[in-house]
């Protein structure tokens, strides 16, 4: 990744002449200049959910464990005493969400996950993690990692999302093989002839690809995609409206290093085994929190009326008694209503549960709603 010269603090992404070209507004983000918006968030949600968006991911970091005894299972071992996914259970081909846990059971990151189909990676393990956790991710692998397990960091490498109801019929055009995967599986294969790897994955609720290709050859998917009619540019903001309304954690947001799994919803993605052998920083907070229940819980969040409630607002119960903080909320434009999510004491948890909302002062009503706000279409 290059830093520009009037810009000397962030890195830009192999596409970002693109984005300026296609007059995206570009705005710093997890130390990097990226499209907050083309022709406008709304639009660009709408088409998504629609058509086909394109994202530019690449300022993810892609990182690959590797046991120098080239078996999955010295890799997955390795990689299980630092998060709860049932790696070993990983069968080629398929992918994983799971995170980094700390010795208090908080989330130091949110990641994926990849086994390769190919049994002569077998030992490699592909890891898709945070742009703004990146260095900190890097360093806490490489100080925790043993030995035999090495780390290949790939800053060679650019990731693109394409998300929506004509991904796959777009994808299939330049790369049929990836077309037909299930999901949360992901192939090595040929862009137009480009090596690339692409997974049935993302980050919105809607079907679609994520593909890791190589810095030098980005620019040239990117163009091939948005040369179809039925794909156009996404920017950050859409992706953030698309992902809450998906109920989708964001880390640094929804998650952080204070906050467990259970906490948060997401032991779906600790297997039985993982729960009941521990084995990862932080498992007697997990066990336990599995066993009696968390504080609080992680809830969506209907405000009545059109005021969006943001990030820091306080949930109160209806004696003005605080009970939570909103983590993420906004406008969801396929919702045509603003949605939120956020911590609660777990006895107000349940949905129906009446809220209120201090936004700006004013005490606003809301109530516990069942994410996601809108139905996930992953093409299983």
């Amino acid at each position: 990744m290059a830093q520009t010269a009037d810009q000397s603090a962030l890195f830009e992404t192999p596409l970002a002449e693109r984005h300026r070209a296609l007059g995206a507004r570009m705005v710093p983000f997890a130390g990097y200049a990226m499209p907050v918006q083309y022709e406008g968030i709304i639009a660009e949600h709408v088409w998504t959910r629609t058509h086909a968006g394109l994202f530019d991911v690449s300022h993810m970091g892609q990182v690959f464990v590797v046991a120098s005894e080239g078996t999955h299972e010295a890799a997955a071992a390795a990689l299980e005493a630092l998060i709860p996914g049932d790696i070993q259970a990983l069968q080629p081909g398929r992918m994983r969400y799971s995170f980094l846990t700390n010795d208090g059971g908080g989330i130091l990151d949110d990641l994926m996950v990849t086994r390769s189909t190919d049994e002569i990676d077998d030992g490699r393990l592909m890891l898709v993690i945070n742009a703004a956790c990146k260095q900190a991710d890097i360093a806490h692998l490489k100080a925790n990692l043993p030995d035999t397990v090495k780390l290949d960091v790939r800053d060679d490498r650019a990731l693109l999302a394409l998300q929506g109801p004509d991904a796959e019929a777009a994808l299939a055009i330049h790369a049929p093989k990836a077309a037909g995967l299930p999901f949360m599986s992901a192939i090595a294969t040929v862009f137009d002839g480009i090596d690339c790897h692409i997974s049935r994955s993302g980050y919105t609720g809607e079907d679609g690809f994520e593909i890791s290709v190589a810095a030098d050859d980005a620019t040239a998917i990117w163009d091939a995609l948005v040369r179809d009619d039925r794909v156009k540019p996404i920017g950050l903001g859409a992706r953030d409206s698309l992902r809450l309304e998906a109920g989708l954690c964001l880390y640094g947001h929804d998650l952080d290093e204070t906050t467990s799994p259970v906490e948060a919803g997401l032991i779906w993605a600790i297997s039985k085994r993982r729960r009941a052998e521990g084995g990862f920083p932080g498992a007697g907070r997990v066990q336990s929190e599995i066993a009696d229940g968390p504080a609080r819980k992680r809830v969506g969040i209907r405000p009545e009326g059109r005021a969006p409630a943001r990030e820091g607002t306080r949930i109160l119960a209806d004696d003005g008694t605080e009970i939570g903080t909103v983590t993420s909320g906004g406008y969801g434009p396929s919702v045509e209503a603003p949605v939120a999510m956020g911590y609660v004491s777990s006895d107000r948890a349940e949905p129906g549960t009446r809220l209120l909302l201090d936004v700006r002062g004013r005490h606003l009503p809301a109530t516990v709603v069942p994410m996601p706000f809108v139905p996930h279409r992953f093409k299983r």
